[in-house]
């Protein structure tokens, strides 16, 4: 058979080894791995690794904050910026306003994205607002449509209260859907947010102290019993302290359908990163804030140990300026600056980095952690693995070049590099998708629009294979 195009002797990242192999694509997905294919175009990968194509399970795409305030990427910029970085799929959220029925907030993102998005796509339905009419019908049409995940908070003024999670789990759980959740306790945070204000300390800095590690253990740990009650899977997002996943290892131990996923900005930065000169630190602000190297250590041993399956970017981009940041003013204080900072197009790069170059994990683990893992608990039809049948979702690295993150050198709409003055050695060369390239040598090739919905009939599909167990 002629296939339409072979990439050779490449050092592929495969569910089951890495070794050198040719890759053969007919009709945007593998058709064949091997060697003495035939194909009518080839690429010499000789010297390079292939990595599944990235998958990224948390973004804010196009979206309207708690505060008001838009996100700085659309669809079309954030996407770009994605696949410069070697990422290939995203799942962002449709996130629903007050009083807006769940369809109509899902009808207005998948529009947006079908404009915009350069990348194949799914979304989170982001709920805010559980009393609006057909609330439960919607939900469960929208499941069963393919729109497989959840997004609820406990904090934030979009928090929903226990009881309101508890009902939306047991539909989840009796739909097949997966529940991710931003776990952090509301009383906790106000408190000492009140406590700071009255001290007068409103600097960047502060955020930290403002959401204290005890809100996320408290939190968390409510949440794998929920989840337990209700026979329901849950995904808890953004892990960042080490008590955190110890409730998490407890609760799993006990059988509770939980999984959960930290970030680059846990792994690689501390809280000191919002102590700097004037207001600058607001670059850096994210909620969890960035704890210590202690937590650092503990995130590394719970992605070891299977505790934490999945890195995933929380990229929430907001310009420094008065459009993002500082909407409130320059010189407002930290309860009202902006929340996030981009990450979609570093984390891949800062994860091979840490887990390949660097010898952390290795190859197999990065592949898992960042392509098969999220593809695989999300149930994102063809995406995640080097294998036959799987959508040409490729990524060539390069492992002996290296690069310096500048001020403003990512390809999204931020307007700075929170990763500024970091090295890493091992960068994307070119990234594939569905085959087509959408990066070669530093060049962007995308088009708008042309990223497809990713159908999700189920979740879980391979997740037993990588967890152990499955949602």
């Amino acid at each position: 058979m002629v296939h339409d195009l072979i990439i050779a002797g490449g050092c592929v990242v495969t569910p089951g080894c890495v070794a050198v192999m040719d890759i053969a694509v007919s009709d945007g997905r593998i058709a064949a791995l091997g060697a003495g294919l035939a194909a009518r175009a080839r690429i010499d990968a000789s010297g390079l690794i292939v990595t599944p194509g990235g998958v990224d399970p948390h973004c804010h795409i196009e979206q309207m904050s708690g505060m008001g305030l838009f996100n700085a990427d659309t669809f079309e910029t954030a996407t770009r910026s994605a696949a410069m970085g070697g990422t290939t799929s995203v799942i962002s959220f449709a996130a629903q306003a007050k009083g807006q029925r769940l369809a109509d907030a899902m009808a207005d993102y998948a529009a947006r994205a079908a404009r915009g998005a350069a990348i194949d796509h799914a979304f989170h339905i982001l709920i805010s607002d559980p009393d609006v009419p057909a609330f439960e019908d919607d939900l469960r049409a929208l499941i069963k449509a393919g729109h497989r995940s959840i997004k609820l908070f406990t904090t934030y003024n979009i928090g929903l209260s226990d009881a309101a999670i508890l009902r939306v789990l047991r539909i989840a759980g009796s739909e097949g859907a997966l529940t991710c959740i931003h776990a952090e306790n509301d009383a906790i945070i106000a408190d000492a947010r009140a406590q700071l204000l009255a001290e007068g300390r409103t600097r960047p800095i502060d955020h930290a102290a403002s959401r204290p590690r005890a809100a996320e253990i408290e939190a968390v740990s409510r949440m794998c019993h929920l989840a337990e009650l209700a026979h329901a899977p849950v995904m808890i997002f953004h892990v960042s302290t080490r008590e955190a996943i110890v409730e998490i290892a407890n609760a799993r131990a006990r059988g509770a359908p939980v999984w959960a996923e930290t970030c680059p900005h846990y792994l690689f930065q501390t809280e000191a990163v919002l102590d700097r000169p004037g207001m600058e630190g607001a670059k850096w602000m994210c909620s969890p804030p960035q704890r210590m190297a202690d937590d650092q250590d503990a995130l590394w041993a719970g992605i070891a140990a299977g505790h934490l399956q999945i890195v995933s970017s929380d990229h929430a981009p907001y310009r420094y300026d008065e459009t993002g940041k500082f909407a409130n003013g320059f010189d407002a204080p930290f309860p009202a600056i902006a929340n996030g900072m981009p990450g979609l197009e570093p984390r891949q790069p800062l994860m091979f980095d840490a887990m390949v170059t660097r010898g952390r994990l290795g190859l197999a683990g990065f592949a898992r952690l960042t392509s098969e893992a999220p593809a695989a608990l999300y149930g994102l039809q063809g995406k995640g693995c080097i294998a036959p049948g799987y959508d040409a979702d490729l990524v060539l690295w390069d492992p002996a070049q290296s690069r310096t993150y500048g001020a403003n050198d990512l390809h999204d709409n931020v307007g700075y590099n929170p990763w500024e003055g970091t090295t890493i050695a091992g960068l994307p060369t070119a990234v594939f998708l569905r085959g087509q390239p959408v990066m070669r040598a530093g060049e962007y090739l995308g088009q708008p629009g042309t990223g497809r919905w990713i159908d999700r009939p189920a979740i879980g599909t391979r997740a037993r294979d990588l967890t152990g167990t499955a949602p």
